[in-house]
C-alpha cells in the first residue's frame, strides 16, 4: 500500500516558527489564553499529576502555567513508554502529518489511568480570512488556491482518540473572537504565531497585491463590527482521553440495565407498533 504524501511541510514550519521567534510575546497571547484554560480543565479532575510532558511549539510557555517538562512537537516524540500521568499537546496537533500517530505516542507515553488532554485549532478558525480570500481570488484571478490550511473538524476530530486506543474519549470546543484595526493587522499577528500556510500544495508565488487589497475590503465589508475593527474566530478543540486501566468505569453490556428508562422517567414503555401520543 502506497503511503500518501505529507500535507505539510515541516522544514518551512521550522523556519517560519524560528521567524515568529523575533516576535517575541507578541505572538504568544493564544498560547497563555489556551494554557489557562487548560489548567482549568485539569483543577477540576480529581487526581493528581507528578509526572507530566508538555508538547508544542510553546512548551516551555505551557510549561511556566502548567509544570512538567517541554517536550518538542516533532513527528517522534521523545516520550518515554509508560512514564507519564499527564501529557498535554498545545496547539500543534493541526500541522502534524500523521496526528493519529501522535495520538498514540502519547497513549503509549501514559501510565495506566494517565491522561492525555489536546488542544488545537478547529474548522472555524480563521473562516472569515478564508473567505474573503476566497472571493477575492475567484473574481481577480479566475480561480482558487490553498492560502489558508485546512484544519479539522470537530466530529472528525473525536474520532482520533478512539482510533489511538484511548478510553473515555470527550472532544469539545470553544471559539475566541480577536478584534483587530485591520485585517493586515490579523494577518501580521499571525506571522508573529508562526502560524502561516505550510502546505506542500500551497501556491508558491506571492498574492498580487491587487487580489490581496481586494480581499482586505470583502473582509471589511462583510464582517466588520460596528466600530469599524474586524474580528477573527479561532476555535480551540480540546481532545481528551485516558490510558485504558481495569480501574475505569466500564459502559454496560447491551440488554445487562436493572432498570427500565421508561420507569427512570415516569412514562409508559411504548412496545413495538405502538405510536406515541403528542
Amino acid at each position: 500500500m502506497q503511503t500518501p504524501p505529507d500535507l505539510f511541510d515541516h522544514e518551512l514550519l521550522a523556519l517560519r516558527r524560528a521567524r515568529a521567534a523575533s516576535f517575541g510575546a507578541e505572538g504568544e497571547f493564544l498560547h497563555r489564553e489556551i494554557a489557562d484554560q487548560v489548567s482549568e480543565r485539569l483543577e477540576e479532575v480529581n487526581k493528581t499529576f507528578t509526572d507530566v510532558a508538555i508538547v508544542g511549539p510553546k512548551a516551555g510557555l505551557w510549561v511556566e502555567m502548567l509544570g512538567g517538562s517541554p517536550v518538542k512537537d516533532q513527528e517522534t516524540l521523545e516520550l518515554e513508554e509508560g512514564s507519564l500521568d499527564l501529557v498535554v499537546h498545545g496547539l500543534a496537533l493541526h500541522w502534524a502529518n500523521d496526528p493519529v500517530g501522535q495520538l498514540v505516542q502519547m497513549r503509549r507515553a501514559l501510565k495506566p489511568d494517565g491522561l492525555m488532554i489536546t488542544a488545537m485549532f478547529g474548522g472555524q478558525t480563521l473562516n472569515e480570512l478564508r473567505t474573503s480570500l476566497a472571493e477575492a481570488e475567484t473574481e481577480m484571478e479566475g480561480g482558487l488556491s490553498p492560502r489558508v490550511a485546512p484544519m479539522g473538524e470537530i466530529r472528525d476530530l473525536g474520532g482520533l482518540i478512539q482510533r489511538a486506543g484511548l478510553a473515555l474519549p470527550v472532544a469539545d470546543s470553544v471559539n475566541l473572537t480577536v478584534t483587530y484595526e485591520t485585517p493586515l493587522h490579523l494577518m501580521r499577528d499571525l506571522r508573529a504565531m508562526g502560524e502561516t500556510n505550510v502546505m506542500h500544495a500551497r501556491r508558491k508565488t506571492p498574492m498580487r497585491r491587487e487580489t490581496l487589497m481586494r480581499a482586505m475590503d470583502i473582509y471589511t465589508e462583510h464582517f466588520a463590527e460596528a466600530d469599524g475593527r474586524i474580528p477573527a474566530t479561532f476555535e480551540i478543540v480540546f481532545l481528551t482521553g485516558w490510558a485504558p486501566s481495569e480501574t475505569q468505569q466500564k459502559p454496560l453490556r447491551p440488554g445487562s440495565a436493572k432498570a427500565r428508562l421508561a420507569d427512570a422517567l415516569k412514562v409508559p414503555e411504548l412496545n413495538a407498533g405502538d405510536k406515541a401520543e403528542n
